[in-house]
């Protein structure tokens, strides 16, 4: 059963994680066609090239240069012209007249007979198209080489000239989330800037009466707010401009107040807390006012309720609207959620094309109780059993409000929705915490 996010739902009804995900994926796109987003120029800044990582580009990288340059050396070896080359395993002997070495383009041409001593990457002189490893060859001296003739083919072992790349092509497609690899791509082609997508103002704030700063004692019943430091530091992850809107107590007044204020300055805000069965009663009635916000009980595990949709422009701040997220109150059910629906929604927000996180696979180290009808989501450690292959345990108790299990872990056992109890020695899927570039 489908829910339009752009009216409100009720608790007592339940999302599958897919379904939530698609009804999230399809208001953004509403949202980016509305505001054209993606076509503003003023959504778009050049940076130096040191300060990419990690911004959207906004536009396709051209390379300006073939690449390579110019025909070169795959190896180091022997260039020579192939015509000699024959279908039999006859000898072939040639005299070496000169070397290449790299950035040193040989001015001269050859003979038929003669060969030069190349490096890797030296570019190929004229008259030759073939490279003959140095390995493959025998010689009584440095003045020539013998090699049978049926080693290798005309061409072989030259890269040719736009082979990687060629002038006027897309290097780099618009929408990458930039990674050092493309900052070194970009670099060996000579540029110095990029046009990337504007940074997204995302605002959060926690609601609860029992929540304490830090600094503060505390007194009975009260808990140090940590979700505001845990979104924080999942939002720095994609290099977002933070807007930190406290703490905000259980009351609609001061609610409707913080929620105004920040999708004033924001373009997402990402509120803590209030959204389960009993808290979300007022919380409704100022989304009713303030904007078009579902609240979804979501067949999950951790992070079952949750509220999702969209502020309307206040009188006098910008007429864009404000992407709405409100997260459960426990702890691990704030990252989890986040790193469920949020994050992708960030990333197709300001313009990524890839906002999925991989899937891959590993084999469980111990038995794992599941009951079919909800996604869960464990927290694990993956590493490597004693054949070498990817295994990976839990870390201990999965309560929604134990932290440490989400600080010890660097990966998400993920059971899909209808998925029974895992046995030791099951592949299950994983979703890694971070990535290696």
């Amino acid at each position: 059963m489908k829910h339009s996010p752009n009216s409100p739902i009720l608790l007592t009804s339940s999302l599958h994680v897919d379904e939530a995900r698609k009804a999230i994926s399809s208001l953004v796109s509403e949202l980016l066609q509305e505001s054209h987003a993606i076509n503003d120029p003023a959504d778009i800044e050049t940076v130096l090239l040191d300060q990419a990582i990690n911004r959207i580009l906004a536009e396709d990288l051209l390379s300006p240069i073939d690449v390579p340059a110019a025909d070169n050396s795959a190896m180091d070896g022997y260039a020579f012209d192939g015509k000699c080359l024959g279908t039999s395993s006859s000898p072939i002997h040639l005299r070496v007249v000169g070397t290449v070495l790299a950035g040193q383009p040989y001015k001269g041409q050859i003979e038929a007979g003669e060969c030069l001593k190349i490096m890797t990457g030296a570019v190929m002189p004229a008259g030759c198209d073939t490279v003959i490893p140095q390995e493959f060859t025998a010689s009584s001296n440095d003045e020539s080489i013998n090699f049978k003739s049926d080693q290798l083919k005309a061409g072989e072992n030259r890269r040719l000239r736009g082979e990687d790349l060629q002038k006027g092509k897309a290097a780099i497609s618009a929408g990458r989330l930039l990674r050092p690899s493309d900052l070194g791509l970009a670099a060996s082609l000579g540029i110095a800037k990029l046009k990337v997508r504007r940074k997204l103002k995302v605002a959060i704030l926690s609601s609860g009466d029992e929540l304490r700063s830090l600094g503060q004692a505390l007194d009975a019943g009260s808990i140090y707010d940590s979700n505001r430091y845990s979104l924080t530091g999942l939002l720095n992850r994609l290099d977002l401009k933070i807007i930190d809107c406290g703490i905000v107590r259980d009351d609609p007044s001061s609610l409707k107040q913080a929620f105004i204020e920040a999708a004033s300055k924001a373009d997402v805000l990402i509120s803590s807390g209030g959204v389960s069965v009993g808290e979300a009663d007022f919380t409704k009635q100022i989304m009713q006012e303030l904007g078009d916000v579902g609240f979804w009980k979501i067949a999950m595990r951790p992070g079952r309720p949750m509220a999702f949709g969209i502020l309307k422009p206040v009188s006098g701040s910008s007429s864009r609207k404000t992407l709405f997220f409100g997260l459960p109150g426990n702890p691990v059910a704030v990252m989890v959620t986040f790193y469920q629906f949020v994050r992708s929604a960030l990333l197709q927000l300001n313009g990524a094309s890839q906002t999925e996180t991989p899937i891959v696979q590993a084999i469980s180290e111990t038995a794992i109780r599941k009951k079919p009808g909800r996604t869960e989501f464990q927290r694990a450690i993956l590493g490597r059993n004693a054949e070498g292959k990817p295994s990976v345990r839990l870390t201990g108790s999965q309560g929604a409000g134990i932290l440490r299990s989400m600080s010890e872990a660097n990966c998400f056992v993920i059971l899909s929705h209808d998925q029974g109890n895992i046995a030791a020695g099951d592949w299950v899927d994983i979703a890694l915490f971070d990535g290696l570039l």
